[in-house]
C-alpha cells in the first residue's frame, strides 16, 4: 500500500502549506473541497452551506502531519481532532468512534456495469 492512501491531504497541509510555503492554507482547502466537488459535480458537497451534506474536517494547522510512511504505510495523520461525514462525527479527539455513515459517490463519467 502507499503511503498517501493514509496522508495525503495532511502532507499537503503539514508540509507544503506549513513548512514549504508553497501553498496558502486557504487555497489549499479549497482545492480539496469545493475545487473537487465541482469538478465532479458532487452538487451537494465543498461548501458550507444549508441543505448541503455536512463533511468536515477539524484540524491544527500548527500540528497536522501525515505518519504513513512505505514501512508503515497505515500510520495516522496527526493533527487531526474531528471528522465528521454526512452530519455524523466519526472521529473525535482524534479517536474514531466506529461510525460509517459514508456513501459510495460517483462522478458524472460512472457507467452502471
Amino acid at each position: 500500500m502507499h503511503p498517501r492512501t493514509y496522508g495525503t491531504y495532511p502532507r499537503v497541509l503539514g508540509y507544503y502549506v506549513r513548512e514549504l510555503k508553497t501553498l496558502a492554507l486557504e487555497d489549499a482547502v479549497f482545492k480539496m473541497t469545493a475545487a473537487v466537488a465541482t469538478r465532479l459535480h458532487l452538487h451537494n458537497r465543498g461548501v458550507l452551506r444549508p441543505g448541503m451534506a455536512a463533511d468536515l474536517v477539524v484540524f491544527d494547522p500548527a500540528t497536522i502531519r501525515d505518519q504513513a510512511t512505505f514501512e508503515k504505510p497505515h500510520g495516522v495523520s496527526t493533527g487531526i481532532k474531528q471528522v465528521v461525514v454526512n452530519g455524523v462525527v466519526v472521529v473525535n479527539d482524534g479517536v474514531h468512534t466506529g461510525a460509517k455513515p459514508g456513501v459510495v459517490l460517483r462522478g458524472p463519467g460512472y457507467q452502471r456495469q
